[in-house]
């Protein structure tokens, strides 16, 4: 008798994705409660619920200040829209699979395309799918297509957009898609039907063809499970679909030498083990061989790729040890442990441990198995890296080294591509500067087989620039103050970003003192604080100030002199008409040509220069001109009084 359990069973990604966040949560103490069952398996909803996790089945039922969960299968977008109107925090667990099929069929009626849905019309799947559309069209199969298509010959002429429930089989897709081809002559068909569930459905068929019997583990009311079963029935001829070990049949057939056993997406690793446990018990075997026995033969044939997992027996300066509970040894590399040379293993793992490895090689002969941590990561990071292209996520990787038409980051592990024209830098600008820092992208592209990944630095600034910029739009006003960013300068002023938009501070406005360009007082990088002296929102323009109104010099000016006093001044500027001087920093003083001297002058240039500093006394002061006159005349007349006395 032999018993094989297939390698796809169990968790997709997406589900383990929703339990995990479900989990974490629920052990961080936040009070959170799951909107609807966060998977289809109510031993894993009662799971959490003991750990915490509450469960609702509406919006309105959820508490005030609670956290809610969006289960695997998604939610319409009016039940997004309840919750963030209620204010409550949302914890997005939607299979990345899924919430791809919901912006396909929400662009495509935004693009005037009628969005049609196969599935089943009452999965919760296939509800929230409809839920991000307004006229969706929700068909179970090829054959409810055939039937829509009859019932008006003008519906094959409508632009369709069909996508599928990704649970649903490749065989049903197949004819849907040959239907649409050959009636519809503006459809657009996209294959959602998840890769993880098609590989699952695939393996069981080939697992079934070759089985006696055929163990189908899953919830009755999952989907995925029931497609599973009813494709092992196509196979085989004795398929058992049970929920748990307890409900495995009391004796299977006596010539059952063959027994295969598959789980739906929504089957924990428990369950499955649990099952596999108790098929000693359960199973009618007439032979002396222990199931126990004869599944650890069955382990001795391990392959290489296999992922397994283990318990730290010994931690070495070299290797580890790890007991994989079979007759072989299972060593771990220390080279193999981790991507990151700084890791130190002593510090991260301890003897006991569990831990998940990939099986390298396999020596039978010496009953040793070379076991690899750091490729199995290296897989879940492609897997990460690919759910991140999906759902559009930020991530954050380090810049490695510049390249021919680009820079290249490493993100766990795997190499991420990012070309010149999306690091977000200026034309010509060097890219050394970003090597060694970390930064913010988004993923454009995955191409597992080639290895190859592409990202955009500048996509995640860009919105990021975007979302600072309508905010301050939002909120400007006329004297706000903001802490700003020196980005370029002119001749006439200083660009400043206030926070995802550029204002403009004249040269006027950046100093009290008068000077003849921005680089006296300001640098390309200075943080400066500025305040919007006006704006113009059609016209995306602000003009900000950067001088402080507590050092008004005219202010001190006035607090300092008089009308009638003399001052020390320094000349500044001449002109045809007579000299400019600085009275106190900011403020200027005009001494006319016919006040320079006490005879007669022709030009300015013929008694002073700029630089001098000479002795004038303040004939006149208009505030609201701001205009300051001079007369270095009367100091000279009355120094010749003085003496001729």
């Amino acid at each position: 008798m032999s018993v094989t359990l297939a390698k796809t069973a169990g968790f997709c990604y997406g589900v383990k994705r929703a339990v995990e966040l479900a989990e974490k949560t629920a052990q961080s103490g936040t009070p959170c409660v799951m909107l609807g069952s966060i998977i289809h398996n109510e031993h894993v909803v009662e799971h959490l619920k003991a750990q915490g996790m509450g469960q609702v089945d509406t919006p309105e039922q959820v508490p005030e200040g609670y956290s809610v969960l969006i289960r695997s299968h998604g939610e319409a977008k009016s039940v997004h829209d309840a919750l963030k109107a209620s204010g409550a925090n949302v914890i997005d667990a939607t299979c990345p699979s899924v919430a791809r099929i919901h912006k396909l069929v929400q662009q495509a009626e935004e693009n005037g395309r009628v969005p049609v849905i196969i599935g089943l019309p009452s999965h919760p799947e296939v509800r929230a799918i409809a839920g991000w559309c307004r006229n969706p069209v929700v068909l179970q199969d090829d054959k409810a297509l055939e039937a829509w298509l009859a019932e008006d010959p003008n519906r094959s002429k409508l632009p369709l957009s069909f996508v599928f429930q990704t649970t649903s089989t490749r065989s049903v897709w197949k004819k849907c898609e040959i239907l649409a081809k050959k009636q519809c002559t503006n459809g657009e068909i996209f294959d959602t039907i998840c890769n993880a569930t098609a590989h699952r459905q695939l393996e069981a068929q080939e697992l079934a063809a070759e089985s006696d019997v055929m163990i189908v583990i899953g919830d009755h009311k999952s989907s995925n499970t029931r497609h599973l079963a009813e494709l092992c029935q196509e196979k085989c001829s004795r398929v058992c679909w049970i929920e748990t070990a307890q409900e495995l049949p009391e004796h299977l057939d006596a010539g059952a030498l063959r027994i295969g056993i598959t789980a739906g997406a929504s089957t924990p690793g428990w369950i499955i083990k649990e099952v596999k446990t108790n098929m000693s018990n359960e199973v009618n075997m007439e032979i002396e061989e222990s199931f126990a026995e004869m599944l650890e033969k069955s382990i001795k044939t391990l392959n290489t790729g296999d992922k397994v997992v283990g318990t730290v027996a010994q931690i070495t300066p070299t290797e580890i040890e790890v007991d994989l509970g079979t007759k072989h040894a299972g060593y771990l590399p220390v080279s193999e442990f981790s991507d990151d040379p700084a890791v130190k293993v002593e510090e991260v793992l301890h003897v006991g441990d569990q831990i998940e490895v990939q099986v390298m090689r396999v020596n039978d002969g010496d009953g040793v198995v070379t076991l690899s941590k750091k490729r199995l990561d290296a897989n879940k990071n492609w897997e990460e890296i690919e759910a991140a292209k999906e759902e559009k996520a930020v991530i954050e990787a380090v810049i490695r080294e510049e390249n021919k038409g680009g820079v290249v980051a490493n993100y766990k592990g795997v190499r991420v591509f990012i070309p010149a024209s999306q690091t977000g830098l200026r034309r010509n600008e060097p890219m050394t500067a970003l090597v060694g820092t970390t930064a913010r992208m988004h993923i454009t592209e995955v191409n597992r087989s080639r290895r190859r990944v592409v990202g955009s630095i500048r996509s995640v600034s860009s919105e990021e620039r975007a979302a600072r910029s309508k905010e301050v739009w939002d909120t400007i006003e006329v004297g706000k103050h903001y802490s700003g960013v020196v980005k370029s300068l002119t001749s006439y002023g200083a660009f400043v970003d206030i926070g995802g938009v550029d204002g403009m501070v004249h040269i006027s406005e950046l100093s009290w003192s008068r000077i003849k360009h921005p680089s006296e007082v300001v640098s390309v990088g200075d943080p400066v604080d500025v305040y919007v002296i006006k704006y113009d929102p059609e016209r995306k323009k602000i003009s900000l100030g950067m001088k402080d109104p507590n050092e008004n010099p005219w202010e001190t000016f006035l607090r300092t002199y008089n009308v009638g006093d003399t001052a020390s001044v320094k000349v500044v500027k001449l002109m045809s008409f007579g000299a400019f001087a600085e009275v106190v920093p900011g403020v200027d003083g005009l001494i006319h040509i016919s006040q320079i001297a006490d005879h007669r002058v022709e030009k300015p240039e013929d008694e002073l220069k700029e630089g001098d500093v000479v002795e004038v006394k303040i004939t006149d002061v208009n505030l609201e001109t701001r205009k300051v006159s001079l007369s270095r005349r009367a100091v000279l007349q009355g120094a010749v009084e003085e003496d001729e006395e």
